[in-house]
């Protein structure tokens, strides 16, 4: 008997940061579980990264945002549209995010917003709002060893300038993953 797989929906929030981002999708490449979104969740978390970091170009974030769906096999979500005047949430922005689960057969979505997505609206559908740091720690329980390794991954990738192990977690704690961190921190010689 096969397990389904655990799928799982990125809001834009959890996109919008380059350090986080990069972490969530050297899990996804660690073949942990099926990470999705969509144009408008890549749109969202592009518009509002523009607009605060004038630095930054639309052709650079257009860059990443090819490499993210190239990496990621079958990570874009179609044909959810339909769904989403369907859906109430407190905050209509935010029902493409949960459009998208539905039709992706998601179980999680990952957020830091989880009070635009309340428990009765998402429960009904089988899925949960999950904070990145709750999901990274419970994936840490159930397969330490891709978790660790995904981390080690993403703080080798860094080149420009290179980090140590203290000076990535000191990043995470920055992205607001003190779980994730207190975890990791028995095990720095290996990230």
């Amino acid at each position: 008997m096969s397990q389904v797989p655990l799928i799982v929906v990125y809001d834009a929030c959890v996109l919008y940061s380059a350090p986080l981002r990069d972490l969530f999708m050297y899990l996804a490449l660690a073949d942990i579980y099926q990470a999705k979104w969509t144009k408008d969740i890549h749109d969202e978390w592009m518009r509002n990264l523009l607009k605060n970091r004038p630095d930054l170009t639309k052709g650079h974030l257009e860059k990443v945002r090819e490499k993210m769906d190239t990496a990621i096999e079958g990570c874009l979500v179609q044909g959810y549209e339909g769904l989403i005047e369907k859906i109430t949430l407190p905050d209509l922005d935010d029902r493409h995010v949960l459009a998208a689960a539905i039709q992706a057969h998601a179980q999680i979505i990952i957020t830091f917003n989880l009070v635009d997505f309340p428990y009765k609206a998402t429960a009904k559908y089988n899925i949960e709002a999950q904070h990145p740091d709750q999901f990274l720690r419970d994936l840490l329980e159930q397969v330490p060893a891709k978790v660790i390794q995904a981390v080690r991954k993403t703080r080798l990738s860094l080149k420009h300038p290179p980090k140590t192990a203290e000076a990535y977690l000191d990043i995470l704690i920055n992205q607001s993953l003190p779980q994730t961190v207190k975890y990791l921190f028995d095990y720095k010689d290996l990230i």
